[in-house]
């Protein structure tokens, strides 16, 4: 069992700090020290820490922002940075923090957070599009340049801008009691939704991306990634390197042509576990299958 806080003064804003190094170590330079976490508390921000036996096990930062519309400039929340301690994934409080930040934020009455994350994560989709309901349309191109700690060095830090609206059905449909299940791939495909390319494995396992983009041929598609891409780019970088590429491409070209990525599916069943973005063209939603 564990709880969750704000985390509000100087005394414990090193736990934060802390836990960055215990995440995402290798780079003291990119860990966002005490002064700045505790200016940005000061100025409507907001540290949340999930804590187990008196320990912080993860927490979640981020500040208000501004989004850029055509009526000029709307106010929304930064979700910055979300990290868990590695033996703590998996057991729900990634998702519990994003829920406390939830319902903070709609307390400061905004209705609209943003954050960043690498879609080549599957567990980080999983939970940001699944299990929180989430959306995205934007592709950012080395969003932070050349990353130095340990998860990121040598790859360009190409990310997804996921939109969080707060107030809507869809989110409220997910972090309610009563949640909705997460998609399954049985499901999709009883619907008609197959994966619009194939993937080809080699003879370590490892699965390659195809030479080229196919056509977007219809409303509802399935994009696969691989399952744990963090296991691949260690076994081969180059592989890595060509997903980063490859999928760069795939979101950029899907997003021009306005589609929405509105699900992820994790299928763990039978053989290697499979990751799948589903995207959306305009209103067509997997919902009207449920």
């Amino acid at each position: 069992m564990f709880t969750i806080r704000l985390i509000e003064t100087p005394e414990e804003m090193p736990l934060v700090e802390e836990m960055q190094r215990i995440v995402w170590h290798g780079s003291e330079t990119d860990v966002v020290p005490l002064h700045m976490l505790i200016t940005a508390v000061h100025n409507g921000g907001l540290v949340l820490g999930a804590f187990n036996e008196g320990k912080m096990i993860g927490f979640v930062f981020g500040f208000p922002g501004l989004d850029s519309t055509p009526d000029g400039p709307r106010p929304k929340h930064c979700s910055h940075m979300m990290g868990v301690h590695p033996d703590h994934r998996d057991s729900g409080v990634g998702f519990a923090l994003k829920r406390a930040q939830w319902q903070m934020v709609r307390h400061q009455g905004l209705d609209h957070i943003t954050w960043t994350y690498d879609p080549l994560l599957s567990r980080n989709a999983y939970l940001n599009i699944a299990k929180l309901g989430a959306v995205c349309v934007t592709y950012c191109r080395s969003e932070y340049g050349d990353m130095r700690d340990g998860l990121n060095v040598g790859l360009p830090s190409d990310r997804f801008q996921v939109d969080w609206w707060i107030q809507t059905q869809r989110v409220q449909r997910r972090l309610g009691k009563r949640a909705r299940p997460t998609l399954k791939l049985t499901h999709a495909t009883r619907s008609g939704l197959r994966p619009f390319y194939s993937l080809r494995a080699d003879d370590r396992g490892l699965i390659h991306p195809p030479e080229h983009v196919p056509p977007f041929d219809s409303r509802l598609l399935m994009a696969e990634i691989p399952a744990d891409f963090i296991a691949l780019k260690s076994a081969d970088f180059a592989l890595a390197r060509d997903w980063r590429f490859f999928t760069r491409e795939l979101f950029e070209i899907a997003f021009e042509k306005k589609y929405i990525v509105t699900d992820f599916i994790f299928d763990s069943g039978e053989g290697s576990p499979r990751g799948f973005y589903v995207l959306t063209h305009g209103e067509s939603t997997l919902d009207e299958f449920e």
